[in-house]
């Protein structure tokens, strides 16, 4: 399999002092709470087919609805098969940068074939884990995780290493559907609860095309918490 080569991401953003000089990697998982509801199984790497998902333009509306432009730096996390990395890659342009990941080695492969495949130079890809993004610090402009927060095992831990990836102004952009984790979605509200105990503070939630399905954007708010004083969010 040959992989996309990494592609510097530098963002121009500064972290806090105390978020910057803090080594992430020496914090054990076991610091951090666990989630007080249902993980969703990692079920297929396809949410829909692109055909069904472009007809109702859900990544251009997307992208539209925060801001993604030609030479951002952006994140595409639990890419899957690529439907928001390649419309991704088209929109930040030749000057932009894409980095997928995914936490499923054959998904990641077979990602990383189709952008060798398309010739998509300003994109990489780069495997992940279920508690950590494992993506460059001070880097990204915008971090999507499209239909997929449900499904993460270690949500706080994840959101917590993820603060580092931002640059200043940075945002997480989620799409998921609003029914139980249980189900393959997560309610508004206990989004919004759980990236606020990370400290992250909601900037908006909008309907999507397809029914149920919302997409909701956060941005830092606030020192990062310890791991020990993150608080679990119940219902």
């Amino acid at each position: 399999i040959l992989l996309a080569a990494a592609l510097p991401l530098a963002g121009c953003g500064m972290l806090s002092g105390r978020e910057a000089a803090r080594d992430d990697s020496a914090v054990p998982s076991s610091e951090f709470p666990a989630a007080a509801r249902p993980i969703s199984q990692i079920g297929s790497s396809r949410w829909s087919t692109e055909i069904e998902r472009d007809r109702v333009k859900e990544a251009d509306r997307a992208m539209d609805l925060v801001g993604v432009a030609a030479g951002m730096t952006v994140a595409d996390i639990g890419a899957g098969e690529g439907y928001y990395t390649i419309r991704l890659a088209a929109r930040v342009g030749a000057k932009g940068r894409v980095l997928a990941q995914d936490i499923i080695p054959a998904v990641r492969d077979k990602l990383a074939d189709r952008v060798y495949r398309d010739k998509l130079d300003n994109v990489s890809v780069k495997l992940g884990a279920a508690n950590d993004p494992k993506i460059p610090a001070d880097s990204f402009d915008r971090v999507f995780m499209m239909h997929m927060y449900h499904e993460i095992g270690a949500p706080y831990e994840f959101l917590w290493r993820l603060r580092a990836s931002l640059v200043k102004g940075g945002e997480v952009v989620i799409v998921d559907a609003d029914r139980p984790t249980s189900a393959h979605g997560i309610p508004p509200g206990l989004l919004k609860c759980e990236l606020a105990a990370v400290g992250y503070s909601q900037r908006s939630v909008t309907p999507m095309p397809q029914k149920g399905v919302y997409l909701a954007v956060f941005t830092l708010a606030g020192a990062r918490p310890e791991p020990g004083a993150i608080k679990v969010c119940r219902g």
